[in-house]
């Protein structure tokens, strides 16, 4: 166990790491332009896709549902392998277009219609908020097991976790995310920081399942033959019949690679060359492949270690290192489940603040007659009004997350976030490849999917 003080020292620590990479990444871009690391950064970035419910709902769900945690990695590989060229059109189209988010593509397809805009953003900020909010459930989950602390929901106001790391990413977001305006919406710092999270997140989960695997146990062959003794993993893996359930995540996960507003930010709004893109078509996918590939032993070895049911499935990626006395790995765990958790926090609030401030915000303040249309600049108004929607996003997320912090697994909010992000898939498809669509068909299709988004999911 560690005392709350030693979390979060080294969690203030790294995140001051993080600072000194976004001011740094920012004061390059100015000075210099796109770093010659371009490539690999915008690789890394895209990684964000990566989250908590990666390094430890993956876990949880291999462990308590078979194979079905696969579908949240086949389905961005199939899409960068086999649909590659709908990413690139996209990629194209929104530079051409000078594009600075998803609602903004959308209603650029059909007539640059506002109320579109309007509409696409709201449903993009509902989508988004059980997303942050589990990436605050993770942390909080983290931090309650490493310090043996118990009733996380019930924790006060100014003791919760979860509402300190919202501050922190708020200020981080706003100090790395709105800065300045910019047509383009290119926030180097902020991909810089984001590129670095995901290579610690990858180490910490390659390292964690290495050591699991050949340093608790004997190796692959001998973790996997002690876990088929364990009826429950046992009964999982030979039950899972990829049937229309496993299809259907996986098709959204396909869907959520560039329906989720923090995907299209970093792929399509902060691309700055095609062959960057071009590039990730192969490498994205083979740091899925490493992300997953040692889900299954980890869980193994979790029901394997833990048979009695004692332990969360969620938080095996903690207890296993706790259990073998490693303290150093268990940081080192610790700092990768909490990279993959506030960088999605970060780009996805910076994202959706975008959207809202553009298509609602100031469009309300002219109709309202708050501001004139004369030219004038209003940049900083802009940007004011963007910090106030990334604390907004934040304190509803915050909100969220103690609605439905103790009901639900890791797995299931994230898939109810991919499931809204999937409203936009046929407006982005059909403004790409059907010149007949039409404004009103996109908006009844997406008030129709959003009415029964949370009964079907």
């Amino acid at each position: 166990m560690f005392a709350g003080w030693q979390l979060i020292a080294v969690s203030l620590l790294y995140i001051a790491v993080l600072f000194a990479i976004a001011w740094r990444g920012d004061r390059h871009a100015r000075k210099h332009g796109a770093s010659r690391r371009r490539p690999i950064i915008y690789i890394l970035a895209l990684a964000i896709y990566c989250t908590s419910w990666s390094f430890y709902g993956a876990v949880g769900q291999a462990a308590t549902a078979g194979w079905s945690f696969a579908s949240i990695y086949i389905g961005p590989i199939l899409t960068f392998l086999l649909f590659w060229p709908v990413l690139a059109k996209m990629i194209r189209v929104a530079k051409r277009q000078n594009i600075t988010s998803i609602a903004d593509f959308i209603a650029s397809r059909y007539g640059k219609a506002q109320s579109l805009a309007a509409f696409a953003s709201l449903v993009a900020l509902v989508g988004t908020l059980p997303y942050i909010a589990l990436q605050l459930k993770a942390v909080s989950t983290s931090f309650a097991v490493l310090t043996d602390a118990t009733d996380i929901t019930r924790t006060p106001l100014f003791a919760d976790t979860a509402f300190f790391v919202a501050i922190v990413m708020a200020a981080f977001a706003i100090l790395f995310g709105t800065r300045h305006t910019d047509a383009t919406e290119h926030h180097e710092g902020l991909i810089h920081a984001v590129a670095f999270e995901s290579l610690v997140k990858l180490l910490a989960f390659l390292v964690l399942g290495a050591y699991v695997t050949w340093g608790m146990f004997g190796g692959l062959g001998d973790l996997l033959g002690r876990a088929d003794s364990q009826l429950e993993l046992q009964r999982q893996l030979a039950d899972q019949d990829f049937g229309r359930s496993f299809w259907a995540q996986t098709l959204l996960a396909m869907l959520a690679i560039f329906c989720l507003p923090r995907q299209f930010h970093v792929a399509v709004v902060e691309n700055t060359h095609p062959d960057d893109a071009s590039n990730a078509r192969w490498l994205f996918p083979l740091y899925l492949v490493a992300f997953a590939f040692f889900i299954l032993p980890i869980a193994a070895a979790g029901l394997a270690m833990f048979p009695d049911g004692s332990v969360e499935p969620d938080t095996f990626v903690l207890a296993l290192p706790m259990a073998a006395g490693n303290q150093w790995l268990t940081l080192f765990t610790y700092i990768g489940g909490f990279s993959a958790a506030t960088g999605m926090v970060i780009v996805a609030t910076v994202a959706v603040s975008i959207m809202i401030s553009n298509e609602i915000v100031i469009p309300l303040l002219f109709r309202l007659r708050w501001l004139d249309a004369r030219p004038r600049d209003y940049g900083r108004l802009v940007l004011q009004v963007r910090r106030i929607t990334i604390c907004v996003i934040l304190a509803l997320a915050y909100g969220f997350y103690h609605l439905i912090g103790e009901f639900s697994s890791l797995a299931s909010i994230g898939m109810l976030s991919f499931a809204a992000a999937g409203q936009f898939a046929p407006a982005i498809l059909g403004g790409l490849y059907w010149k007949r669509g039409n404004r009103l068909g996109v908006i009844v299709g997406m008030n129709a999917g959003f009415a029964i988004w949370p009964i079907a999911c």
